[in-house]
């Protein structure tokens, strides 16, 4: 049997990234059946795990450092492989990286233990718990703790006035302010809760609610109910004005150094850092291989179920739930941001957890090892064939690239803008980031910060009539506008 799911997190833009990832179960030719189900990991040895690991690092140039953990009922093991950089010290279990959306997982794990707690009720109006200058829009009905916690808000992914001062950083200047701003004069397009568009604007919101309602910091809500409580030392939001001598600096799919992310709005949505190793003792809570003070808010995360517009997907609170067959799921959550890829995933079924680490922004990532390694009959998926760092040319003179400005529709209401300053050209994309283009050759341009390519189509008289936009692989044309 064949599944096709939509993974993602921050994209190296700041905007949610959707990859198709094809997940093919076969046992001895036929579907995954009842009496293949798995009762106990069926993990790959450390052995194999290493191999993977240096193919996607060395073979297929998709990586700098990868962590890959499992927590059994032997207990966790770690592989690692490759370096903090390029020419650094190896990674190693303790190494902290950016986790991107992972953090949804906490934040949804401090509203569930809230619950536990009787501090609020997953039905409550999120507005209860905002200051009063915080409007929040309503369609049907309000939108409540719930509806955010699973993406039935109808709030959007990313807020459409976030215009950041530096792309390499884009959440650093957006504040709770801007945010506020936002939500005011938002008009939801569907009804509340009728169904599921994954929203950071949404877990955002949630995390400054939580923190509203007990009078702390977001940051100090993770550090007090859950990081203390389940023995996570490297967990926490952000790194620091003077980060560990283990955190992973971040690298661009071009494998180059790249800034940390700042989200002083969004860090209920994507701020935190951790390692393997604390992800793995948080798995082994949520396997219920220790007790903690946080079970029965785990417990409620994963049995509070809701459709997320696919028969082979539910979303519990933070998790994304893929049912590969009746009766055999499991729960997961991807994050990335500028210059990481990351994955978490546990299997009732087998009480068997994973996380991947990579300090990388590459189109392959780590979503497919994660699934790999939790169930082998699910193929990896390497997207092979990174695509290199052109070699930049003279670019054309202002003359030349004067003819290349325009609009390009690249579809209904998506349009690819190109303009040109002087001796530089730059790109922008609807609702999304203005960036600089780098010339390959007089027709192709290429992106430093991002995995995107432009090859204008130039016709006899020197002025293009569409373009060819590659983004994360994916080829898109686009007509010039008239």
């Amino acid at each position: 049997m064949v599944r096709a799911i939509a993974t993602g997190g921050w994209s190296e833009r700041g905007f949610w990234l959707t990859t198709p990832v094809a997940i093919a179960l076969v046992v001895n030719g036929a579907g995954l059946g009842a009496q293949d189900k798995p009762t106990s990991s069926l993990a790959p040895k450390a052995a194999a795990i290493h191999r993977i690991l240096a193919d996607r690092v060395d073979r297929d140039r998709q990586g700098v450092g990868i962590v890959a953990g499992v927590y059994e009922a032997t207990g966790p093991r770690t592989v690692v492989y490759g370096r903090l950089q390029q020419g650094g010290p190896p990674v190693s279990p303790t190494t902290t990286f950016e986790v991107g959306s992972i953090t949804k997982v906490f934040t949804a794990l401090l509203l569930a233990d809230m619950v536990q707690r009787g501090e609020v009720a997953l039905d409550d109006p999120v507005a209860r718990y905002l200051p009063p200058d915080v409007r929040v829009p309503e369609r049907g009905r309000a939108i409540t703790m719930e509806d955010l916690a699973t993406h039935r808000s109808s709030l959007p992914a990313d807020p459409p006035n976030l215009h950041p001062k530096d792309p390499a950083n884009p959440l650093a200047d957006y504040t709770v302010a801007d945010l506020s701003a936002f939500l005011s004069g938002y008009v939801l397009p569907t009804d509340v809760g009728t169904r599921y568009e994954y929203s950071n604007v949404g877990v955002a919101l949630l995390g400054l609610a939580l923190a509203q309602r007990a009078g702390h910091s977001y940051a100090d809500l993770i550090h007090d109910r859950i990081a203390v409580p389940l023995g996570l030392s490297r967990t926490r939001v952000g790194i620091g004005p003077e980060p560990s001598l283990e955190f992973a600096p971040g690298h661009s799919y071009l494998l180059e150094p790249v800034p940390n992310w700042t989200m002083p709005a969004f860090e209920a949505s994507g701020g935190l850092i951790s390692s393997a190793d604390d992800l793995l003792a948080f798995l082994s809570a949520m396997l219920r291989y220790r007790q903690t003070p946080l079970a029965g808010a785990m417990a409620l995360m994963t049995r509070t179920r809701r459709p997320a517009n696919d028969p082979s997907r539910e979303t519990a609170l933070g998790w994304d739930v893929l049912i590969l067959e009746p009766g055999y799921e499991f729960l997961f959550k991807d994050g990335a941001t500028g210059g990481y890829r990351s994955f978490l995933a546990f299997d009732e079924s087998s009480r068997t957890g994973v996380v991947v680490l990579s300090n990388a922004a590459t189109r392959a990532g780590v979503v497919d090892i994660g699934m790999h390694v939790l169930n082998p009959e699910i193929p990896l998926d390497p997207l092979k064939g990174r695509i290199p760092a052109p070699k930049p040319t003279a670019a054309p003179g202002p003359a030349v690239l004067a003819r290349y400005g325009g609009a390009y529709t690249l579809g209904p209401g998506d349009t690819l803008t190109v303009t040109v300053e002087g001796n530089r050209i730059f790109e922008q994309r609807s609702g999304q980031l203005k960036v600089e283009l780098f010339a390959e050759d007089a027709r192709r341009f290429y992106c430093r910060l991002f995995d995107e390519q432009v090859e204008f189509v130039v016709a006899a008289s020197g002025i293009p009539s569409s373009l060819v936009f590659t983004e994360n692989g994916e080829r898109h044309r686009a007509v010039r506008a008239k």
